[in-house]
């Protein structure tokens, strides 16, 4: 009866994963062992320990562990990226509340009239300031309106004899 109540998913994610970490161990360690042509890394564990541990026929041995091993690697990487995506299916983050579209009522903007710039600003705008003239100068001559000649002062200039 506690059976239903295990994760045998996670279970089984967690023992594939500690099986193809062997699997990746023993198949690095297999591949250093092979003994290329030119000696590289083979020779660092002894050329005559791996002839006295698998006889003369040692690189057939090395090449059908590295065969097994990596076909191993291939099905355990495709098990374990299925099992994965299966669990992530079953434990969304995504919920059905949220999948679902939200509606909002929002109550249509009300219709103003456009506001006039006349509006917005101040109602009696403050006078500039006029600066009183020096005393020493003569006040400047204010203009005359633009429909009458402007009067001509006679008096200042010289007249001809």
């Amino acid at each position: 009866m506690t059976f239903a109540v295990i994760d045998w998913l996670s279970i089984s994610i967690n023992l594939l994963l500690v099986i193809f970490l062997i699997v990746c161990v023993l198949m690095t360690l297999i591949i250093l062992m092979q003994r290329p042509k030119q000696e590289g890394l083979g020779a660092a564990f002894g050329g005559g320990v791996t002839d006295q541990m698998f006889g003369a026929r040692t690189t057939d041995v090395l090449q059908k562990g590295t065969v097994y091993l990596g076909s191993m690697f291939f099905i355990l990487s495709l098990t374990l990226a299925v099992l994965i995506g299966q669990k992530n299916k079953t434990t969304s983050t995504v919920t059905k509340a949220d999948l679902a579209p939200k509606v909002q009522v929002t109550p249509p903007p009300a219709q103003e009239a456009p506001k006039s710039l006349s509006l917005e600003l101040p109602k009696s705008a403050p006078a500039p300031a006029e600066t009183p003239a020096p005393a020493n100068q003569p006040p400047a001559p204010t203009p005359a309106p633009s429909g009458t000649p402007a009067p001509v002062d006679s008096g200042s200039a010289p007249k001809d004899k």
